[in-house]
């Protein structure tokens, strides 16, 4: 997927390193010309080619690979999520309001969601979802956090969207939410039961092509976490 860039008129030399990749079509992994190089393409000293480098790369626009030299960034959202979750938890008093803002969205993204996936997994194999469930089963029943089985049945069912961006603006969510629950010490692990439970039901409502039932699934999959901020915020 092709990201445009802003322009970026805080740091013009980040503006016109931006237009070069675009110019010349670069893609993520693809090695950029030498900081020599780009002081003469761009007619910009070292200095301001140095600190655009050090901009854009905590923006995944660049990677500086010490020693190998710069290549494209994935540019992917992750200084997006960083972001986001500095800013959501960053004064106690609003933390859990905007803990629920972000859990509302991705609600919202589900319901939006629903039919097209009940469409995508027409017909298609459901394997992988379950083998995650029951991943996520085997982790709870040990004592273990389900967050890592959790993040990648996410990935796996929205994976079957065209809509890339959706795709990753989802993920992007899921991974703010799931590093803001810790850091608001919100301890709702009596739960995680009813969370595995409605995982099955999602792949359950999917093999079944009931968009109904994923709906409800979606709401009981979000339920304990709501009730808790909700009795916090009360």
């Amino acid at each position: 997927m092709s990201i445009g860039f802003a322009p970026n008129r805080i740091n013009p030399t980040a503006s016109a390193i931006e237009n070069y990749i675009r110019d010349n079509e670069l893609r993520p992994g693809e090695l950029m010309p030498s900081e020599a190089a780009l002081c003469d393409l761009l007619d910009v000293s070292r200095s301001s080619v140095r600190e655009a480098m050090r901009m854009l790369s905590s923006l995944d626009v660049v990677e500086i690979r010490h020693g190998h030299g710069t290549y494209v960034g994935n540019m992917s959202l992750a200084p997006l999520v960083n972001g986001l979750t500095l800013r959501l938890t960053l004064d106690r008093h609003s933390a859990l309001e905007n803990l629920k803002q972000v859990v509302d969205t991705r609600i919202a993204f589900d319901q939006f969601n629903a039919p097209l996936l009940i469409e995508a997994y027409r017909g298609k194999p459901t394997t992988r979802l379950r083998e995650l469930v029951v991943e996520m089963q085997r982790c709870f029943d040990a004592g273990k956090p389900i967050t890592e089985a959790d993040g990648k049945f996410h990935e796996e069912l929205n994976s079957k969207l065209s809509n890339q961006l959706i795709q990753e603006l989802y993920m992007a969510l899921w991974e703010v939410h799931t590093r803001a629950v810790p850091l608001l010490e919100l301890n709702w692990e009596k739960d995680f039961q009813d969370t595995v439970d409605a995982h099955l039901s999602m792949v359950e409502a999917l093999e079944a092509g009931d968009e109904a039932q994923l709906l409800r699934t979606f709401e009981t999959h979000y339920g304990p976490l709501k009730r808790m901020i909700d009795e916090k915020l009360s």
